[in-house]
Formats: C-alpha cells, structure tokens, sequence
C-alpha cells in the first residue's frame, strides 16, 4: 500500500537534477562503539535514483576478537568463527558501494566503522558523500517521538522483525527512506548530504581475543575507548589568542576553537583542518574560547552549558567549514 502512493507519488513529482542517482542504504554491526571495535556483520540495500530496490547482499565478518554484545545483536563467537575477514569481503562490499551515497540511521557511526575496516585492510571504500537518515527526518519535520529507527519505521509503517540484525535493520531502513525521499523530492528539499574522507592511518592495536572482554568505560559492556589514530602531540598555536568570535565576521588565527558533539567529518580531520588554517584547537572550554563548534546547541554536554554560561559563541559544523575556508592573518607583532 505504501509502495503504491510513492509510486504514485514520485510520477507526480519533478525530480530535482541535483539529486543522487543511487544510494546504498548500509547497516553494520560491531563489537562495541570505540574507535578500535569491529564490525561482525554487514547489510547493503542497493536502491536506484528514486529510492526503488534494485538488490540487497548480507555477510557475517570475523572480527578476530571478543564479540562484545552478544545480547544486542545475538552473534556468538561460535557463530563468527568461519565467517570471512573483512579483508576477504572488502571488494564486495565496495562494489556494493561503488557510486552510490552511503545511506544510515545515524550514518557518521556506520561510516567511520567502514572507513577504519578499510583502512585496517590497507585500503579505502569507494564513498564521497553519505547521507543520515535522522538529518533526513530532521529536515522534513517529521512527527517522531524520537530518531530510533523504529520510530521512523512505525511513521511509516514498515515492520521491523529482527531490531539489530543488519540485513533487517537495512532492509527496513531501505523501506523508509524511499517516503522519505519523495517527500524531500516533492518539497524541493536540498538533501543533507556529507563528505565522507577515506581513513589513511591506522595502527594495529593488541585487541582482546576471543573470550577475552577489555576493561575500562565507555562503548558497549565496558569496552575501553582508545584513540584510532597514532598519539600525537600537536604543536603550540604560534599566534596570539585575538578574542571572541564575531557573527559576520571572518576567524582569526590564533582563535581557540572548541569542538562537542558529533561532526559528520572525523572529528580529528577536522581540528587538522582547523590547526593547519592558524586556530589554536582547545580540548575544553573557558572564558577564553573564542569559538565553539557544534552540531546539537540543545545537548546537555558540558561544554555547551559552559558557552551558554560565558556567552562563547556557536556554529555549526557547516558554518563553521565555511569560516575555515577564508581564515584572517594574525596581526603582525
């Protein structure tokens, strides 16, 4: 029934040229949440130009290691212990990708999971732009009581039988994003796509081994979080701090920049990006701060009660990539 209407729909409706003209609607499941975890299983939903499915592929992956949630996504080590290495199904996967914008329910997790697996196999996916299904029903303003997949699956009537199963996750997500994306189409809504930038470092970390759980906070079931990236100290900012940001105005080198929340970006390319144009990037937040960076204003974390607190200013990240792109010299000593 509701295929009928978004057919229906989608004759009615001039297709914007902007547009995709395919997407790979992608589920994964993981060890756990850190920057080391694994993936254990993967789902891709091949949809054309206008949301229709063309095919759909699923693969168990051995993630050498610990399971972690058993009790979230019901994979055993048993169950993973013949299963290919990333590595074997890497090719298949990016020929399911190929082309295509990622699509994922809350898409920054699912694509920085990707972008280490590749990297981890000495290679990079073949993706430039993803798109994230709650920024999708944000933009449209849909009625949800929250952005679980399953609020936006009951919204629009898809069944969900097997909640964390990837190729049912994928599959119901496939089926959701097709309304939606004829409603952006009819609206003339500009879709928010993001860049996705191909991980080129990595470092082989001792993981736990199987039946082996690591300590610690953070990420499912007390996995311990540890940088993915090689430990670096960045350099001293060179440049004086100039004071506060000023809405309209260009940044200034030598501003300190703090950062909450997620960014679409890895959030380490980004400070890059930011320490390479002159600001000094502050992993916390004073009276000093000149900018802070966020994509959710409305969060609770600290750093943004903080900027309430001194009247920081704030940005969002794509604002904040357009300030990055025109940065003003510091003042000559």
């Amino acid at each position: 029934m509701l295929e009928d209407h978004t057919t229906a729909a989608s004759s009615a409706t001039t297709w914007p040229a902007a547009y995709p003209h395919g997407y790979a609607v992608v589920d994964v499941e993981t060890t756990g949440l850190a920057r080391d975890d694994r993936i254990i299983s993967a789902a891709v939903y091949r949809l054309d130009a206008r949301g229709e499915v063309e095919d759909h592929w699923y693969t168990l992956v051995n993630p050498e290691r610990d399971p972690g949630p058993v009790w979230i996504h019901g994979l055993t080590s048993e169950a993973l212990e013949g299963a290919p290495l990333f590595a074997d199904i890497a090719e298949e996967f990016a020929t399911r990708l190929e082309g295509r914008v990622l699509v994922a329910h809350n898409a920054v997790f699912d694509w920085q999971m990707i972008a280490r697996e590749y990297a981890r196999a000495r290679r990079e996916a073949p993706v430039r732009q993803r798109l994230c299904t709650i920024a999708l029903s944000k933009a449209l303003d849909l009625p949800l009581p929250n952005h679980k997949l399953e609020s936006l699956a009951a919204h629009f009537g898809v069944v969900q039988r097997r909640a964390h199963h990837a190729l049912d996750d994928a599959r119901v997500l496939a089926e959701a994003f097709r309304p939606s994306l004829h409603a952006a189409a009819q609206g003339g809504l500009r879709l928010p796509l993001h860049e996705c930038r191909p991980l080129t470092e990595w470092t082989d970390r001792p993981a736990p081994r199987i039946g082996q759980q690591a300590g610690g906070p953070g990420g499912y079931g007390g996995y311990r979080a540890t940088s993915w990236r090689p430990s670096r100290k960045r350099p001293a900012c060179p440049y004086p701090n100039p004071g506060r940001y000023e809405e309209g105005k260009r940044l200034k080198q030598g501003m300190r920049v703090a950062f909450s929340g997620d960014t679409s970006v890895e959030r380490e390319l980004l400070e890059d990006r930011a320490t390479e144009a002159g600001l000094h990037v502050a992993t916390s937040l004073s009276r000093l701060t000149s900018l802070l960076v966020t994509n959710d204003p409305d969060s609770g974390t600290s750093k943004v009660l903080k900027a309430r607190q001194y009247g920081t200013p704030v940005v969002d990240e794509a604002a904040f990539g357009q300030l990055l792109r025109d940065v003003e010299p510091a003042s000559e000593q």
